[in-house]
């Protein structure tokens, strides 16, 4: 016959076998040491009363977790791109976005992918502004110093694949 007790401190039913009555274990439930009483010698079994008040305030915490975290959940009104306004909410200078732009060319160029993506991402937000650098670099009948190894061929395609995710 198993010995049933109710742990100390979550108060959830344990069982256990008959030669461990007198011994320490673990509640399967909160993991936390329990003594298991000793049966055959008489031992009495003492259960704490289940306060109703504090099981109740348990109950309102937990609900208002619940709901607290339901609402940072549907929290997804965050703009990902540019504001209403058509403009960036954080203006750049033309020399850091010509910058960026010849980044991204030279990782493409380089086939460096995924950085290229993250940098396209940076650029992005600026789409007018930088559509007017790149068009710049495309008329340009010398290359930015850090292309000039790009055969001219492929500068041109990966301006316009950069134009192309831009708009």
């Amino acid at each position: 016959m198993a010995i049933v007790f109710h742990c100390e401190h979550c108060g959830k039913k344990v069982e256990a076998s008959d030669g461990s009555g007198g011994k320490r274990a673990k509640c399967p439930a909160c993991h936390n040491k329990v003594y298991i009483p000793n049966l055959d010698s008489g031992e009495e079994l003492k259960l704490a009363p289940i306060n109703g008040e504090e099981e109740e305030k348990q109950k309102e915490l937990m609900n208002e977790t619940y709901n607290l975290t339901q609402e940072i959940l549907l929290e997804r009104d965050v703009p990902d791109g540019p504001s209403g306004s058509g403009r960036p909410a954080i203006e750049i200078s033309e020399k850091e976005l010509t910058k960026n732009i010849i980044l991204y060319l030279r990782q493409m160029a380089n086939g460096d992918l995924d950085d290229a993506t993250r940098t396209a991402e940076s650029i992005a937000p600026y789409g007018r502004q930088a559509i007017m650098i790149l068009d710049k670099i495309a008329v340009s009948e010398m290359p930015e110093p850090e292309l000039a190894d790009v055969p001219p061929q492929v500068l041109s395609g990966l301006i316009r694949n950069l134009r192309t995710r831009i708009s």
